[in-house]
């Protein structure tokens, strides 16, 4: 028995067993040619599903049409002879007439569901219970034409159908059919047909084995020879005699040869070394965990308002979320930085890693800053136009889709600070990763929350703003504040980075009347620093100029800002 299993599904060395490639050549074709007859079968059943259902629809309809005149008549009748359960009667059974399977049904539905008429050899009901399907019959009779297509439950049964609202009755007349019923002759051929598949598969797979086996004959002979050197631990030359002239027999002369070269040098190298020291030297490999200080600049975003997005667009926030991130780690990798980390709403990268960028680390961080940002303002744009092209076609917006209009004008702050960090691999042998570590990068996450304080789009620290402005000159570096943020003893001074390219003849007045502004903050004067702040337009000034209004700075005051919370 054990041989016979060997010879079918290969010989175990060292506990493994080599499957022959025979039959996994076999096995992996049988599969893909069930699969795909199984498929193709799959697919016309279902195309030809889609051509019965509209044959059904259309017999549905003649016999609803049918249905509704023979009603008409009948209502004729009873308000000539006032006999209802005869027309009632004469009504049901001209509608089994035209039912063929067992559960088709025949319906006069009442607008509060109840039932005048029934016709079905196994079904009978004494209310309509589908308030779903009965809503849409009650939202058709106020429209022009009260009639359409219908699906709906009897009895956890699905129904398709046609029904069409008659005036005399007052009911919705209903023509339908049993989904299962319907669909089971389609099913039966599906399973013969599938049965077929297989017993012709079978055939060819018994085939394909002994001709693949005959083809592949040599390959089983240098899987042999292989096995016989394993064992014997020496390295021989395989006969291939008799072989075709073939890529495997290329291959089998191809390992003869490297079987020649390799079995001379072994016989050198164990002249050097101990059998097991060989054998440890080719078995084991060395996987370190480590890293060290680097000065590197961090940049950290954070998608602003995340909490009321997620709940406007609820899982679609994915969405939202990847077309963000597609450009604006494009930019990021493009300017030298590697991201580091991504935790839904919030990015952190990393610059001063990689090799090969002329740009300074915080520039290039300070650029990829602001593209993140254009990509938020390209996004929001985008969603706009979106907006007044469904106003245009509709008119309005209604209260959800304003709710989802808002949540996806998404804005980003972003915060960089830069200095000694840790960088380097964390983790164990099974799992690591890379990361940075450091009072740094805490700072910059602390920076991009007072982005949203201090209404401006990017802070950074006064490390960036030095090594910025130390060999580049694109950006005018406005000072903000002094700050202490919350867990923190020492005032940091923060400021907000402008291309220079943007600044125009109102910028350059706001800019001048905050610094004048702050100047006197700093120097405890706040009544002159409101004057100047009150001059401002700039969004960032209505902090100061409310923290000044009608005060006075404090008792020993620094030009500190302690912040109260994070």
């Amino acid at each position: 028995m054990s041989t016979l299993i060997d010879k079918i599904f290969g010989q175990k060395i060292r506990g493994v067993r080599v499957v022959p490639l025979v039959l996994k050549i076999v096995v992996i074709f049988t599969v893909l040619l069930l699969v795909s007859n199984f498929v193709t079968n799959y697919i016309n059943l279902m195309l030809n599903r889609g051509e019965l259902l509209k044959l059904n629809n259309q017999l549905l309809v003649k016999d609803l049409k049918e249905l509704t005149i023979f009603s008409s008549n009948q209502y004729q009748v009873y308000t000539f002879n006032n006999d209802l359960k005869g027309a009632i009667s004469g009504i049901e059974e001209s509608a089994a007439k035209d039912l063929t399977g067992q559960k088709s049904v025949a319906l006069g539905v009442k607008s509060d569901g109840s039932i005048l008429f029934q016709a079905s050899k196994t079904i009978k009901i004494d209310h309509f219970d589908d308030s779903e399907a009965l809503a849409k019959l009650l939202k058709a009779k106020e429209s022009s034409a009260p009639e359409g297509s219908l699906l709906f439950n009897i009895n956890g049964d699905p129904y398709i159908g046609v029904f069409k609202y008659n005036d005399n009755w007052n009911v919705f007349i209903i023509r339908a059919e049993e989904l299962n019923e319907f669909y089971q002759s389609s099913w039966n051929i599906f399973r013969t047909t599938a049965y077929i598949i297989v017993v012709i598969t079978i055939i060819c797979a018994v085939l394909g084995v002994f001709l693949i086996r005959f083809m592949l004959r040599f390959v089983r002979v240098i899987t042999q020879g292989i096995m016989d050197m394993q064992k014997r631990q020496s390295m021989d030359i395989i006969d291939l005699k008799g072989a075709p002239n073939d890529d495997i027999t290329y291959l089998g002369v191809a390992l003869n040869s490297t079987t020649s070269t390799i079995d001379n040098l072994l016989h050198i190298f164990r002249k050097f070394v101990t059998a097991d020291l060989a054998q440890k030297a080719y078995r084991e490999r060395e996987i370190r965990l480590e890293g060290a200080q680097q000065d590197l600049t961090i940049l950290f975003t954070d998608i602003r308002s995340f909490t009321y997005m997620t709940e406007a667009l609820g899982t679609d926030i994915i969405k939202l979320l990847n077309l963000h991130y597609d450009k604006a780690i494009h930019y990021i990798q493009t300017n030298g930085g590697i991201v580091g980390s991504i935790i839904g709403d919030a990015l952190l990268a990393v610059f001063g890693t990689l090799d090969g960028y002329g740009a300074s680390k915080s520039y290039a961080a300070v650029k990829s800053a602001y593209q993140v940002q254009e990509v938020a303002a390209a996004l929001r744009e985008d969603m706009t136009k979106r907006r007044e092209e469904i106003v245009r076609r509709n008119g309005a917006l209604s209260s959800v889709d304003e709710k989802i209009y808002r949540a996806v004008l998404l804005e980003v702050g972003v915060g960089i600070d830069g200095g000694e960090v840790f960088y380097g691999t964390i983790g164990s042998n099974e799992r690591m990763t890379n990361t940075v570590i450091g009072d740094n990068v805490n700072s910059s996450s602390r920076l991009e929350g007072l982005t949203r304080f201090y209404k401006v789009p990017v802070i950074v620290s006064e490390y960036v703003k030095e090594e910025v402005a130390a060999d580049h000159d694109d950006f005018l570096f406005m000072e903000i504040d002094q700050v202490q943020v919350k867990g923190k003893t020492q005032g940091k001074r923060i400021y907000w980075p402008i291309l220079k390219k943007t600044m125009d003849e109102e910028l350059e007045k706001d800019y001048k009347f905050f610094r004048e502004g702050l100047a006197r903050y700093y120097e405890g004067q706040w009544p002159a620093a409101y004057k100047e702040f009150a001059r401002c337009s700039l969004a960032v000034a209505d902090i100061f100029r409310e923290r000044t209004k009608n005060n006075t700075s404090p008792k020993g005051w620094d030009g500190i800002w302690a912040m109260a919370t994070k």
